[in-house]
């Protein structure tokens, strides 16, 4: 019997498709540019690194959009971030106060929500969390900008309602030419962005139950027990890599005092978690960081949230998965809970589909200019795990190399698995098995 409508993964592609075509067309618009109308590939660029909230950018934000145009982005960014399926439950409650059947299944799909809880209730936490962290950075940022930088009582509200939901929702636009290099040295703007840059990439199932059992994190389930203590390593040893690195590079942190070295590395540490703003050039960087940083920007950040990347439980369950065969084990165990083999299945797929789409991207573009593999190989596992940091190569790559990135974001956003089986026709099931046979390995 045929089955009626789409499937969820394929609910999730179909509206991401759509809002793209829908902020595209906006952007393509006259209205939403100053000085000449955006060509196709610009529209299409920028409206797909902003629902994807990465950030990479082909014009300059700051001059190149109107008002009107900027707005469209930040409205991308925040649809991009609360997730498709989510906005649409949010508008259907809105409207008509009920969900059907299939809405509540999408809604927990793309939420990544174990079982299926109150779609309303779920809706109603995640859009109330995002709008409150938006609110109190937001006002913090406000208030610097009226204070230290003397803006009037408008355009510090723009700039921190902007780059507030930027932050939070992972995306990295920025309404400056030179993004936020501007406040290297000035912790009152940097920290309280990478606050929300680090709640958001978290996920809402780890700020959901940290608000419910703070106190408590022997209660705290798998996930949140691999989140956390995953994020705090990976910004604690990217911090004092980047930091290190760099601390006498001319061209990043030489000319800095000390604290504002400490204050730039920590930055752009979680900045890899994935947002994409920077306070340093991101060019003048030693070859060494940029991979450091390729590494951060694959594992990205946690599930059910606004970072990209393969995701942090993904990363872990793979060295469990290892630290299980190293010792001989025949089950992995994490945190006395035995692991699912339909996981291993699953951290594995992501992982060489991630490689295969970013190593794929890395040798097309590569044949395509004369650019070095260091900057090619950044700029694809930027784009992937919508992170948007840049050499400063984007711009400069010929329209064919940037449609690869558009694709690369648009994969990482909606993730290998959903993407995988949206574009099936169909589930195929086998009724049996094959016996089995084991190869030679390593």
């Amino acid at each position: 019997m045929a089955r009626h409508g789409l499937a969820p993964a394929q609910a999730i592609v179909t509206g991401f498709g759509l809002a793209l075509l829908v902020g595209t067309t906006l952007l393509w618009l006259p209205i939403s540019s100053t000085q000449r109308p955006a060509t196709f590939v610009e529209a299409l660029f920028t409206a797909t690194s902003a629902l994807c909230v990465t950030g990479l950018t082909v014009v300059d934000t700051a001059v190149f959009w109107t008002p009107f145009g900027k707005l469209v982005i930040l409205l991308l960014i925040q649809v991009g971030g609360l997730g498709i399926m989510l906005f649409a439950a949010l508008v259907g409650l809105v409207l008509a106060r009920k969900l059907s059947v299939r809405a509540r299944i999408n809604t927990v799909v793309e939420a990544k929500a174990f079982g299926v809880p109150d779609v309303r209730r779920l809706a109603r936490n995640i859009f109330l969390t995002s709008i409150a962290i938006e609110a109190v950075v937001a006002a913090l940022l406000f208030v610097r900008f009226v204070s230290g930088y003397g803006y009037d009582a408008g355009k510090a509200l723009w700039h921190g309602v902007f780059h507030s939901v930027s932050s939070f929702n992972n995306a990295g636009f920025a309404l400056y030419t030179d993004n936020m290099m501007g406040f290297v040295a000035d912790p009152w703007v940097s920290l309280p962005m990478c606050a929300a840059i680090i709640l958001g990439g978290v996920g809402f199932p780890v700020l959901r139950e940290l608000a419910r059992e703070w106190r408590r994190p022997l209660h705290w389930s798998m996930n949140t027990r691999i989140v956390l203590p995953a994020t705090i390593v990976l910004l604690v040893l990217g911090s004092l890599a980047i930091t290190v690195i760099e601390w006498e590079n001319p061209g990043t942190l030489g000319d800095k005092d000390p604290a504002t070295r400490v204050l730039a590395g920590f930055y752009h540490a979680v900045q890899t978690r994935t947002a994409g703003f920077n306070s340093l050039d991101i060019g003048a960087m030693h070859d060494e960081t940029w991979l450091i940083m390729d590494i951060l920007m694959f594992i990205g950040g946690g599930p059910a949230g606004t970072a990209g990347g393969i995701k942090i439980t993904t990363f872990a369950v793979l060295l469990f998965i290892l630290w299980t065969e190293l010792r001989g084990g025949t089950a992995v165990n994490i945190f006395g809970k035995r692991l699912s083999r339909s996981v291993h299945r699953e951290a594995i797929s992501v992982v060489l589909m991630a490689l295969a789409a970013v190593m794929g991207a890395t040798v097309a573009i590569l044949t395509m200019t004369d650019l070095d593999l260091g900057r090619v190989l950044f700029e694809a596992v930027s784009a992937f795990a919508t992170v948007g940091l840049s050499t400063g190569i984007t711009a400069t790559l010929p329209p064919a190399a940037q449609l690869i990135l558009v694709a690369l974001m648009f994969l990482g956003r909606i993730g290998p698995l959903t993407l995988g089986p949206a574009l099936a026709l169909r589930e195929r099931r086998v009724a049996y098995e094959l016996p089995k046979e084991r190869p030679v390995i390593g």
